[in-house]
């Protein structure tokens, strides 16, 4: 018996270094991070107070609106940023990562609530300022902000890790959750959803939505990380009567871990249409005409040939360069072939495609061949 308790004994102790220095450094690194936190109380009041509804909050909350509607609708990114900056909507999706780490069902149901409220003030408060406005124009920043994609996931994970991180320190962290504010973008989708309805364009509005659910989500999930990493105990009481007994002990931990489960799946099955928006970008960003023609622009000065080439010649369409790739039947060697391609809106005659080429040559004059198209 003794053998065997000091072979356990031994286990024991080894078990802590299996992971070798690796191991050792990432719990040490943890460690740093819990001594350096604030008390539970203090991490407490942090993420809930920002959730709180009142007066001055909504008046805030209207005028970031009006703010992000004008930098949205005037292109304006300075006017967007300071939206952000304003914007209190950050305090309602940290009050829902906390109440989910700590498994505060009351405190959930209220920052969810909080946070629907605030949601449609905002989308009636943007949808009546497009309505009125007399630009109805769609800007580069209404289309920035109605495109959802995994990179929006990957700021909002990061985002909201250091907001958790941010908000659980000893020294108060103000600055820190400005810029997790601006870089998670939480006002701009939604301003870009209010467009959406008062132009009756779900291409826009549906997007749009989605985009802030997913920063809503994203971010919650990496601060309730955060949150959980700092073992931030359990509402345990349940029923409220002050005293927590063994049973509702373990039925708190059961509806955690049943919660988080559930809520694990529900967030990889929201990510799917953002990752494959994202797959369609990259397709269209690396391939052209079929895969074939990879771009190669810079390089080539086509912005300023595309304008020579216009001037000698109205019915141009566009002009582009690329490199295509070829393999020969049976062989594994590929050759490529620097082209560029000429789209006009009518056949050129052969004395102006002459005059073209030359003039494309000398920008580019290291290409394979010039290419003729009529669109």
């Amino acid at each position: 018996m003794g053998r065997r308790h000091m072979s356990g004994s031994e286990g024991a102790r080894a078990r802590p270094g299996a992971l070798g220095p690796l191991g050792r450094a990432l719990r040490g690194l943890f460690d740093d991070v819990r001594k350096g936190r604030a008390s539970f109380d203090t991490i407490r009041e942090r993420f809930v107070s920002g959730s709180r509804l009142d007066g001055p909050h909504l008046c805030i909350l209207i005028v970031a609106m009006l703010i992000a509607s004008v930098g949205l609708n005037t292109d304006s990114t300075e006017a967007v940023i300071g939206a952000m900056l304003i914007c209190p909507l950050m305090g309602s999706v940290l009050a829902i990562s906390y109440s989910v780490a700590t498994m505060d069902r009351r405190l959930l149901r209220d920052a969810i609530l909080g946070l629907m409220v605030q949601v449609v003030i905002c989308l009636a408060t943007s949808a009546l300022y497009f309505v009125v406005s007399p630009l109805s124009n769609q800007t580069n920043e209404l289309v920035a902000n109605s495109s959802p994609t995994v990179w929006d996931i990957l700021v909002a994970l990061a985002g909201g890790f250091a907001g958790g991180l941010g908000n659980s320190r000893r020294q108060e962290p103000a600055t820190l959750i400005a810029g997790v504010a601006v870089a998670t973008a939480l006002m701009p989708p939604l301003c870009a959803a209010g467009y959406g309805i008062a132009a009756r364009d779900l291409v826009t509005f549906l997007p749009a939505l989605y985009e802030f659910v997913i920063n809503v989500v994203f971010i919650s999930l990496a601060a309730e990380v955060v949150l959980v990493l700092l073992r931030v105990p359990l509402l345990r009481d349940l029923n409220g009567d002050g005293v927590v007994t063994a049973e509702e002990s373990h039925e708190a931990t059961r509806r955690s871990r049943r919660m988080k489960a559930r809520l694990a799946v529900a967030t990889l099955l929201l990510a799917v249409p953002a990752v494959f928006v994202s797959s369609n970008v990259v397709r269209d960003t690396m391939t052209q005409n079929d895969g074939s023609v990879f771009q190669k622009t810079d390089q080539f000065g086509v912005g300023v040939t595309t304008r020579e080439l216009s001037v000698i010649c109205p019915d141009l369409v566009s002009y582009r360069v690329g490199v295509e790739r070829e393999s020969a039947p049976g062989s594994k060697a590929v050759t490529e072939r620097t082209v560029a391609t000429v789209t006009t809106h009518e056949d050129v005659p052969a004395g102006l495609k002459t005059q073209m080429e030359a003039l494309i040559r000398i920008h580019a004059p290291h290409l394979d061949s010039v290419r003729f198209v009529v669109s």
